[in-house]
């Protein structure tokens, strides 16, 4: 669909076809179950690992194993997007994007069998490695499929189901897990294996694709990627922004069940955990329905004022927000108020990630250049969930949530070498 004058006039939605929807309907699919998957864990880690270690909850040491089972998740989750990213564009998107969504949700079934906090770490490793995989693939898809116009509507649409993933997430734990436990929490999430038929029946691999493929093209280079200067510039800046939003969701902003547990129930008395869970629950669905209009916020502002100054109001709005949450919640009720502000503004972020970083790159490198972009940061966001974890050992999740939050201001500094792409059409 060319964009000549008249379709630059057209809503976003205008003029598109029945197989533009059915591609958002898939890959919004895909990634809601991905993020479903993820935070399954994120809600049952605690009860897991107490299990897993014969501990009880407010135990350090299921504290410290549950740091480092994310911490490996992450390690997997950073090597199957830098993995996967290739694949994508040697293999195609449609492809990939099966091979991960089976990972993904088979080995997110498995972690329910797991006897040992090891065999939890390596399956919840990979997990992520399918995870990883999922998201360059899908992002590729989209940006190759719909016109100019719709891409970064229809990316921020795609990115913010991620939120409706979470929160079907907190509505399987609050209902499955205070029934049968958090086996079967785990085992719900090896449904999204079904979307595999829809994806082999009806989804083909994208025109621009396939031209570049046709064209006998280098598809997937690393050395291209990192060889020639625009894209080694803009796969720097993409893992350095990606970096920055994953350290901030993933080494503050998934505490934040922790936060509320030991705000209502400080003591881990088990007379009190189907009360706890269900505000955890609770509290996790009203963080993610802000985290959803964040997402929708940042591509509609970033379609009106360009990527990078909406970058820069989203930074500086979590570096505020964020530290906020964590001094301020102090029982149920100021969660509902504060884990949406939280939500809103730390999960923007990965909107802007979605929209951004497949127009970066041109389409034999674009998956890879994503991949990378979305992914390989997040080895540096292991690391930080480490440190992060030692500090909370140290200075308290307060403090220690306030000198994390400081990733934000670099977040600021890598958009001074960022390229805008506001209405510019995809590199080739």
């Amino acid at each position: 669909m060319t964009e000549n004058g008249e379709g630059r006039n057209l809503k976003w939605w205008q003029g598109l076809t029945r197989y533009h929807w059915l591609v958002l309907a898939v890959a919004s699919a895909g990634w809601m179950f991905d993020t479903m998957d993820q935070w399954l864990y994120v809600l049952a880690r605690q009860p897991a690992l107490s299990e897993l270690l014969n501990l009880p909850a407010s135990d350090p040491q299921v504290g410290k194993y549950s740091n480092l089972v994310q911490m490996w998740f992450i390690i997997g989750w950073a090597t199957g997007g830098f993995l996967f990213g290739l694949i994508g564009d040697w293999l195609g998107r449609t492809r990939t994007m099966m091979i991960t969504v089976l990972m993904y949700a088979g080995f997110t079934g498995l972690s329910g069998l797991a006897q040992s906090w090891e065999q939890f770490a390596l399956l919840r490793f990979l997990t992520g490695l399918g995870i990883g995989g999922e998201f360059a693939a899908g992002a590729a898809l989209v940006a190759e499929t719909f016109p100019a116009r719709s891409r970064p509507t229809a990316l921020g649409v795609m990115q913010s189901c991620s939120a409706i993933g979470n929160i079907m997430a907190a509505s399987i734990y609050l209902s499955i897990g205070s029934l049968l436990g958090w086996r079967w929490v785990f085992a719900i999430g090896l449904l999204p294996a079904l979307l595999l038929f829809v994806i082999r029946l009806y989804v083909k691999e994208p025109e621009k694709w396939q031209e570049a493929r046709n064209a006998r093209q280098q598809m997937g280079s690393i050395k291209e990627l990192f060889g020639d200067p625009r894209w080694r510039r803009n796969v720097l800046v993409g893992i350095a922004l990606g970096a920055v939003g994953v350290i901030g969701f993933w080494g503050i902003g998934t505490f934040s069940p922790d936060l509320l547990r030991s705000a209502i129930n400080p003591t881990g008395d088990p007379d009190l955990k189907q009360y706890t869970d269900t505000r955890v629950s609770l509290a996790v669905m009203a963080q993610n329905a802000g985290a959803f209009f964040g997402i929708l916020s940042w591509a509609w502002l970033a379609q009106k004022i360009g990527r990078r100054p909406t970058f820069a109001i989203t930074f500086l709005l979590c570096a505020f927000v964020v530290p906020l949450t964590f001094y301020k919640t102090s029982s149920f009720q100021t969660a509902l108020i504060l884990f949406p502000t939280m939500g809103f503004c730390i999960t923007a972020l990965f909107g802007g990630f979605a929209v951004y970083f497949p127009e970066l790159f041109p389409t034999r490198l674009r998956a890879t250049g994503t991949g990378f972009s979305y992914n390989v940061a997040r080895y540096l966001a292991a690391i930080g969930i480490f440190v992060g974890g030692s500090l909370k050992a140290t200075y308290g999740l307060q403090l220690s949530t306030l000198m994390v939050s400081s990733v934000f201001l670099l977040g600021l500094l890598t958009l001074l070498f960022a390229p805008e792409t506001k209405d510019k059409p995809l590199p080739e």
